[in-house]
């Protein structure tokens, strides 16, 4: 909270960077030096899970079906799409790299869905162990955090100022909700919107995905457990994004109680990349190997120039 408070203070006298943005890099600087203590682990992650997730259901307060309707026919698609090739990509490179079948599962659905709350799902139902998710997971935030701060720079090589091209990039791209909210708050509080949109139809297709890996990982297994009918959760804040949009669409909530749902969502938000920024670990970056590096950066890779492709003949 001290540091979203600087952060805002800050960003009230640079406003083309922003409160928000300055809470990511505050947080980096300060969890990787004197804030690195293990006091901070339980609010840095209350404050990247739990206040990220009420500062998403309160957008949808903010947000009308017309608002949701932008993404549109061609909008789904993209997401469908883009989540296939990833997907594709991901299995076929970890098979050459060497690597097991349960961990080419959650690195597919870590980096095509919603980065560890996909892994967390995805685990029981392929039978992956600790050391595969707790792996998988770090890959997947390290590549999540770097591209985090690299697409809003493609995108203003490529995009400039247009809105859906540069949202559609981030919200298909990017691993977890946490870091497309804070590489669209790099860009501007539109886009920031916009990509959450995305990265929100990108999670409702999770039970599709599990499902899939789950059928794909009975059929290559010699013994079947019964394990891959495990139960499937869609993110609770997924569920209340829609019931507030749709409370909002219907005239629930005037547009005097939706500035309030805007201004208490935008101070959770800004604390809770405040936290994000102080999860960011750099010894993680060095750590995984040249063999990770090369499996993420070549899903990385793949996700930007298949996600650019679609938004030209899609977007």
């Amino acid at each position: 909270m001290l540091i979203a408070w600087i952060a805002k203070f800050i960003g009230n006298y640079v406003p083309s960077l922003g409160g928000a943005s300055i809470a990511i890099f505050l947080g980096m600087a300060v969890g990787n030096t004197f804030g690195n203590k293990e006091i901070f682990a339980t609010g840095t992650k209350f404050a990247e899970s739990d206040l990220l997730s009420y500062s998403i259901v309160l957008l949808g307060g903010t947000l009308s079906a017309q608002t949701l309707l932008k993404l549109g026919g061609s909008g789904v698609l993209f997401i469908v799409l883009q989540m296939l090739i990833t997907i594709v990509f991901a299995l076929i490179l970890g098979k050459k790299l060497g690597y097991s079948e349960n961990f080419r599962f959650l690195m597919a659905s870590g980096n095509a869905v919603c980065g560890s709350s996909a892994i967390a799902a995805t685990a029981p139902v392929v039978e992956a162990n600790d050391d595969e998710r707790g792996i998988a997971i770090t890959i997947v935030n390290v590549t999540g955090t770097v591209l985090m701060f690299v697409l809003p720079f493609i995108a203003g090589l490529i995009y400039s100022t247009d809105t859906i091209k540069t949202s559609a990039l981030i919200g298909g791209v990017l691993q977890s909700v946490g870091q497309v909210v804070a590489s669209g708050s790099l860009v501007n509080e539109h886009v920031k919107d916009l990509a959450t949109i995305f990265k929100i139809v990108r999670i409702i297709f999770l039970v599709f995905v599990v499902l899939s890996f789950g059928t794909m990982k009975k059929k290559s297994s010699k013994q079947n457990s019964g394990k891959s009918g495990s139960k499937i959760k869609v993110p609770w804040y997924v569920i209340g994004f829609f019931i507030m949009c749709t409370l909002f669409s219907v005239g629930v909530f005037s547009t005097e109680v939706s500035k309030v749902f805007k201004l208490i969502s935008n101070n959770f938000e800004i604390i809770a990349l405040a936290g994000i920024g102080m999860r960011v670990n750099f010894r993680h970056l060095i750590k995984q190997g040249a063999k990770a590096s090369i499996y993420a950066g070549g899903i990385a890779i793949i996700q930007i120039i298949s996600a650019v492709v679609l938004i030209k003949v899609l977007l």
